[in-house]
């Protein structure tokens, strides 16, 4: 049949009789595909008893209804957890403001709720969508014809899915169509692994999510070297509701069910062996549910010599592959970098990401969309994390800044989503060892000043390194302890956060740490090896023997939008990037290391320094760092 311009007067055109429902006896109107009520003109039925229908000899648009509808209705038919979605939508009156929402549960309340602080943004719907994009996207000629399509991309978010045309902006949205659902076969299927190091050096922990709970199935992973016999390993579940959440959006508008968290803990492994595995859930009917097989590596046993490669960035956050918005939607080198790291995963052994994670900022969904696009990496090597502002922070609630960055989250969805080796979650500071680095992780949204329980901690993880062992010694957080010449920084005249290393720098110089990496700061920027202000080495790219003090990196240029440095140029500042990167740590025995810079863009190296030195360039005495010496023979 052919496609009618619905706005104009039409000629003569023949329609099959069961393409039309009559509206009323006198055949004065008819509804054209359930969406356009039209007039007639003339009509003059057939007399062919082989081609039944009628004549029209013109008629005239007289109403129409706004549509959106969604295909396919049913994902994941082969156990995919993501897929593709054409929406096709129509409206009589179209504007360059319309837009349409994805949301999930399919039903949703479409009404207006005011902002409860300045944490929740437009559109200021009761439901916050998961993504949006306007109708006009991807179909030009939509406001002149009223109508469009969109390929939309969606994740297994435990619950199905409704597609809704709105007109009115972003300001003031005005809710015309509701299109069919959309569901996964099994909604509640395990997904999205996150490998983490667990407390013991032959310990890995898996970390993944579900639609089912302790009362519907038993979590384990089904794991074994590769090769050989597998063993189950039972999963702890644990769950959240609204009112772990400390304000709006997250209690309110940007609320939707985290599922279940689940955690196994693989132990006994045998360093740098390739083990398999893969999730199971086993139904209290006798069934079981399966995720796909991964595969990771054991970590090496501290100190031990070999190959290995560490990424360490911050603040990347997550970005839609089919180019849809989101609430706190400006993490635009975010798939750039994840891109680069699954692309490089066989030459990476285990990442770091310093703070800043999704900026899901109370927008809770946002959290599965994360773990969604880093599943390849994280499924895969270690992916290991820091807590920042983004995270943590909400007025009243211990955090050390009084600030709203979290959007209510105040830490639980990190603490929940990722395993870390903490003594206690709510302390997000601790110490992780991987052949011969040693990685201390400090919590920037607490108190690390000198007397407090993290300073202590801090102290204690870096003095008790065997440095003939473990010789590459790291310092990781979040906010700048150190050194950054970022614009906010260089204003407040201090180049760090505000009695960032006023406490620390004497346990950096006492206990040697070679490199401290941060985020915060959205760019990328090297210092040379420096101590109180003053660089402790003539080197740039090359460091023979000892370094005298310690080499401070920002490395916050993972994904969200990028931070200016100032103009003030500083002696210490040794290389400066205004773009998405991310720097890799290289070992390659106990005397040399490796440092590089890539950009996320193209995966090169743009900045990158060495260090050679034996255990006595560890061992010798520099300024401030001289243990006490006796006389006495």
């Amino acid at each position: 049949m052919a496609n009618f311009d619905i706005c104009n007067w039409w000629p003569a055109q023949f329609l099959p009789v069961n393409t039309l429902t009559f509206a009323e006896s006198s055949v004065s109107t008819f509804r054209f595909h359930n969406t356009c009520t039209f007039k007639l003109l003339l009509l003059h039925l057939s007399t062919n008893p082989f081609l039944p229908g009628i004549y029209l000899l013109g008629w005239k648009h007289h109403r129409c209804n706004a549509y959106i509808k969604a295909s396919p209705a049913v994902l994941g038919l082969k156990g995919q957890t993501s897929g593709w979605v054409k929406v096709e939508y129509g409206l009589p009156n179209p504007s360059d403001d319309d837009w349409v929402g994805v949301f999930s549960p399919a039903n949703f309340s479409a009404s207006t709720c005011l902002a409860d602080n300045p944490r929740v943004y437009s559109p200021l719907l009761c439901t916050a969508p998961i993504k949006y994009q306007y109708a006009n996207y991807t179909s030009p000629e939509y406001k002149s014809t009223g109508k469009g399509s969109l390929k939309l991309q969606l994740i297994n978010q435990r619950s199905d899915f409704s597609f809704a045309l709105f007109s009115g902006g972003l300001l003031n949205p005005k809710l015309v169509a509701v299109s069919n659902k959309v569901a996964f076969t099994n909604p509640n299927v395990p997904v999205y692994p996150r490998l983490a190091q667990g407390k013991e050096w032959n310990e890995m922990t898996i970390t993944w999510t579900s639609g089912y709970g302790i009362d519907e199935a038993e979590p384990f992973v089904e794991w074994g070297p590769k090769g050989q016999n597998n063993k189950h390993s039972p999963a702890g579940t644990l769950t959240f509701g609204r009112e772990s959440m400390c304000d709006a959006p997250a209690r309110t508008v940007g609320w939707r069910d985290p599922g279940y968290i689940h955690t196994a803990f693989l132990k006994g492994l045998w360093p740098n062996r390739l083990y398999n595995y893969k999730l199971g859930h086993r139904l209290f009917n006798g069934t079981y549910v399966w995720s796909q097989e991964y595969q990771f590596k054991a970590s090496p046993y501290p100190g031990q010599n070999s190959l290995q490669r560490v990424v360490i960035f911050g603040d990347m956050g997550k970005d839609e592959a089919d180019g849809s918005n989101e609430y706190n939607n400006f993490q635009h080198g975010s798939l750039n970098t994840t891109n680069q790291l699954v692309k490089d995963l066989k030459n990476i052994d285990i990442v770091f990401h310093v703070g800043d994670i999704c900026y899901a900022n109370g927008y809770l969904s946002q959290w599965d969309q994360f773990t969604a696009q880093i599943e390849p990496i994280a499924s895969t090597v270690p992916y290991m994390i820091a807590s920042g502002n983004h995270e943590r922070d909400w007025p009243g609630t211990g955090s050390f800044y009084e600030n709203m960055d979290s959007g209510g989250e105040c830490g639980v969805l990190a603490e929940t989503m990722f395993f870390v080796p903490t003594e206690n979650r709510a302390k997000f500071w601790y110490s992780t060892d991987y052949g011969m680095f040693r990685f201390c992780i400090a919590d920037t949204e607490h108190d690390w000043r000198e007397g407090t329980e993290q300073y202590k901690f801090i102290e204690h993880c870096l003095s008790s390194v065997d440095r003939q062992k473990q010789p590459w010694l790291i310092f990781l957080a979040h906010r700048v302890l150190g050194y950054s010449s970022g614009i906010s920084y260089a204003v407040e005249g201090s180049f760090d956060e505000p009695m960032g290393r006023e406490s620390l720098q004497k346990l950096w110089q006492k206990y040697k740490v070679d490199i401290a990496i941060y985020g915060h700061v959205h760019n990328y920027e090297r210092t040379c090896p420096i101590y109180q202000n003053i660089c402790t080495n003539e080197g740039k790219q090359f460091y023979k023997g000892t370094l005298n003090g310690t080499i401070h990196v920002v490395a916050g240029g993972g994904g969200a939008s990028l931070s200016d440095f100032t103009t003030l140029q500083t002696t210490w500042s040794l290389y400066k990037d205004y773009d998405y990167g991310f720097v890799k740590l290289t070992a390659f025995d106990h005397s040399n290391l490796l440092f590089e810079y890539k950009k996320s863009r193209d995966g090169k190296v743009y900045d990158s320094f060495r260090i050679s030195r034996d255990y006595r360039d560890i061992l010798a005495c520099t300024v401030d760092s001289c243990p006490s010496t006796t006389l006495a023979s």
